[in-house]
């Protein structure tokens, strides 16, 4: 019997240990960026013609609750998410990129219910440490030289932008930025201000700059996104402008809707246009309806149409990565 319960033990020690070599509980030590695991895509054997990488950083998948605000690494079902929520943004960046997108310990959705940001921060500082530590051990291990796109949505967005005003300050750094497409989070005169190193797109061809906008209906006038009386910076990326100008629905090239395999439930050429809400900066998308796109998450109103700011323009996208690629040279 005694022999039986060692063996048990055994076994259960090894599975543990198993478990903790392949994706370890962070704690105080921080993510282990060495060991593939704990990287939803690690693409260094890509084709040689992908001459650039995509460093991407996932929006939030995970809820959180009191007590466990932060996503655990442990947690399979959201890990799952998590990856399928990167499959459905992977298709814009990757087909001339090599693909690295790390998981982390992302703030949930419980924490942008909380009142300020503030409170918030806490739990959106410890995801972007794991985020840093990530992009350090690419930059230190996996690039080589090579350009890089940075792409996020939602909470990646605003932690791309924080890797922006940290890391891309140093000018060999700036040199090797194709762009960095900060969907679905503001920037504001103050982050440009604060941070001059930082350079908002105006255009389709620029390289080096932060491509970011936010989606919603004509008639809305403040969410958790942009508030009430705050300016924002963005472009339209139907017609790659940052003024007023309208684009009409002739010059969407698809909406796309994929599913967490990446693959399309549906394509809509010419869903819809978009103008530019100036100074707010809200990018008004008006040839939707909010019934027919729903917030579904109760932290947005209806109107704001967060969760489609990439399907929305999926194809406009995807061509002006490859635009700002070949303008880059890479």
């Amino acid at each position: 019997m005694r022999r039986i319960r060692d063996a048990a033990l055994l076994a259960l020690l090894t599975l543990a240990l198993t478990l903790a070599a392949a994706r370890p509980w962070a704690g105080d030590g921080g993510v282990d960026y060495a060991l593939a695991a704990n990287w939803a895509y690690r693409e260094t054997e890509a084709p040689a013609d992908k001459t650039a990488d995509v460093f991407f950083v996932c929006p939030t998948v995970y809820g959180g609750q009191a007590g466990e605000y932060n996503m655990p690494l442990t947690d399979r079902e959201a890990m799952a998410d998590f990856l399928g929520a990167t499959n459905m943004e992977k298709g814009i960046y990757d087909d001339a990129c090599r693909f690295f997108a790390p998981y982390y310990r992302q703030a949930g959705l419980a924490v942008y219910a909380m009142e300020t940001e503030a409170e918030r921060e806490p739990y959106l500082a410890l995801a972007y440490r794991d985020v840093a530590a990530a992009f350090d051990y690419y930059l230190q291990h996996l690039n080589q030289g090579r350009p890089i796109v940075l792409a996020g949505f939602s909470q990646g967005a605003d932690l791309c932008l924080r890797l922006m005003e940290d890391r891309f300050a140093q000018a060999e750094l700036q040199d090797r930025l194709v762009a960095c497409y900060a969907i679905g989070w503001r920037v504001t005169p103050e982050d440009l201000a604060t941070f001059p190193h930082l350079r908002m797109a105006q255009g389709e061809r620029d390289t080096g700059v932060i491509v970011s906008f936010n989606s919603e209906a004509p008639e809305v006038n403040a969410s958790l996104l942009i508030p009430q009386g705050v300016e924002t910076l963005a472009i339209n990326p139907l017609n790659w402008r940052a003024d007023g100008v309208p684009a009409g629905k002739d010059q969407n090239l698809g909406a796309c809707f994929p599913d967490y395999s990446g693959q399309f439930s549906q394509e809509i050429p010419g869903l819809t246009g978009a103008y530019l809400d100036l100074p707010r900066g809200a990018l008004k998308v008006p040839d939707v309806t909010p019934e027919d796109y729903p917030p579904v998450l109760d932290i947005f109103q209806p109107g704001v149409y967060h969760l489609y700011d990439y399907q929305f323009f999926y194809r406009n996208l995807e061509h002006n990565v490859q635009t700002r690629l070949t303008a880059f040279g890479a």
